[in-house]
């Protein structure tokens, strides 16, 4: 092996490559290599980790993250695990890699391809030592196929939603494998692990681990990963809107005993099956009308809204106008007696007419229903430009106050010329907006993310149309595994012999 005794410590050497997105297949929308931030080399791609990497020599090839889309297109994708390829190939005719960190989402999706992550992880695999410890540390919406834990030694993921512990998750787990990798290089057992499949399938609205169930679930893993032997256990939730046999839920556990790993990740499944029944979501819910009547005549104020079915940070195109319709539609947002935001909607031309203008400039607009063009589709505007912005993030971006005639109404509206998602307050206030001015606030999420959650009074999940829809059963899934929850009402239990177990040796 590589690996250099520095005194009596080992100090590993450690590839690190991967590409980070979440994939709606339901989307219209692709996503290309304009939607990733791509760092090459080393010193850029650590330089991403708001931590001390462990001690290690460490070997950064390509690292490529985008906001949730739609499927990679294919030509990008073949590119950058090309490159990545000849990085780790050329990387390893200097030494072995003792360690490789597969930095991913673990939901990506590529036309054509229905295990993006499996696909990635064979051809480096391929090139790489066969002694090369491989770890992962992936967000719980993430999918763990056969073949993406066959070719892994140590997988972990979040154990919160929303993600608090992202960057937490990152350091455990090139922490693990730093410490497996000079453990293996010298001379020691690869780590056990196990795989149990459940088949259920849920989005993250409805595990949530702000309450029961998956609260109590994730606040269990503390315990088992205390246990000797185990070092790790994970639940996956899965990826509810991708449409590929590998989605669906999932607990993975490694440790140095094979029994107390297997029967750590099968206590934690059984727990999970056993309340298959009582997931709910986060919030009350309804239709986006039932929704804002409660919001307009509630005292609470702000009040929140998701425009749950168009989320970008899930995959959603970011631009369908069911909401922006019927917030227009509504007779005391039109007579400015309820303020209203509506944010954001993806809209380059608008956005661009808008910086045209300037602000304080009044003009006509015809927005959104450019990516996803269901009903209503594009909706036109007469509007005042009242702030303008542009950042990395988001492009161009324009605050609209929809008038009527001269006349402002209560709407204002957000266009931006990138997806984007304003999840943080410095987002609204580049803007000149305020997560608390407005008596009713329609975002496009799923749950609130924390300063969101923070400044809402009062909150409802509408259940609205698009490309990751909280209603699943409207999306037409016709590829995952059956039978499957909630497609089914109810199906037999998974059982011990569904468990699938490896590691434990050395190469």
């Amino acid at each position: 092996m590589s690996a250099t005794t520095q005194g009596s410590i080992v100090s590993p050497r450690i590839g690190i490559a991967g590409i980070a997105i979440e994939s709606s297949t339901f989307t219209p929308y692709r996503s290309g290599q304009d939607d990733f931030e791509v760092r090459r080399g080393t010193a850029e791609i650590l330089d991403r980790y708001p931590f001390e990497p462990p001690a290690a020599e460490y070997v950064g090839v390509l690292h490529a993250r985008a906001l949730p889309g739609g499927p990679l297109d294919r030509d990008t994708y073949e590119g950058w695990k090309a490159e990545i390829v000849a990085g780790l190939s050329a990387a390893t005719e200097t030494a072995p890699l003792d360690g490789f960190f597969f930095d991913i989402h673990g939901a990506m999706s590529v036309v054509g391809l229905d295990d993006a992550e499996g696909d990635l992880i064979t051809a480096i695999r391929s090139v790489i030592s066969p002694d090369t410890v491989v770890g992962t540390a992936m967000d719980l919406h993430g999918n763990v196929s056969e073949t993406l834990f066959e070719a892994c030694d140590l997988l972990t993921c979040y154990r919160h939603a929303p993600h608090i512990d992202a960057w937490e998750t990152r350091e455990r787990g090139l922490r693990d494998l730093v410490d497996t990798a000079a453990t293996v290089a010298a001379g020691g057992p690869r780590p056990h692990k196990a795989l149990v499949h459940l088949p259920i399938l849920l989005p993250g609205e409805k595990t949530s681990t702000r309450i029961e169930p998956a609260k109590s679930l994730y606040a269990r893993i503390p315990d088992l990963t205390a246990r000797p032997g185990v070092t790790d256990v994970s639940y996956w939730v899965g990826f509810a809107w991708a449409d590929q046999p590998r989605c669906k839920a999932a607990i993975v556990a490694f440790g140095d005993e094979a029994e107390a790993v297997e029967s750590a990740a099968l206590e934690l499944a059984a727990a999970v099956w056993e309340q298959r029944h009582d997931f709910e979501f986060v919030a009350p819910t309804g239709t986006f009308d039932e929704c804002l009547e409660q919001a307009i005549t509630s005292e609470l104020r702000p009040f929140w809204i998701s425009d749950s079915g168009d989320n970008p940070g899930a995959g959603g195109a970011d631009d369908t106008t069911h909401a922006l319709a019927r917030l227009l539609a509504r007779p005391e947002i039109e007579d400015n007696s309820v303020s209203a935001l509506m944010v954001s909607l993806v809209d380059p031309d608008s956005a661009d007419a808008a910086t045209a203008l300037g602000v304080g400039g009044r003009g006509d607009f015809l927005v959104g229903g450019r990516i996803d063009a269901r009903a209503p589709g594009p909706v036109a505007l007469h509007a005042e430009v009242v702030a303008l912005d542009e950042a990395a993030n988001t492009g161009r971006s324009a605050a609209l106050r929809v008038l009527d005639g001269d006349r402002p109404t209560g709407l204002t509206v957000v266009v931006t010329g990138r997806r984007s998602q304003w999840a943080s307050r410095s987002m609204f206030e580049r803007l000149g907006l305020s997560m608390t001015g407005f008596d009713v606030v329609t975002v496009k999420m799923g749950y609130l993310e924390p300063e969101q959650y923070e400044a809402a009074a009062g909150w409802l999940l509408a259940l609205t149309p698009g490309g990751v829809d909280q209603d699943l059963l409207r999306l037409g899934h016709s590829r995952i595994d059956r039978p499957m929850m909630p497609f089914e009402a109810e199906i037999p239990a998974p059982s011990a012999a569904d468990v699938i177990t490896g590691g434990g040796r050395s190469v």
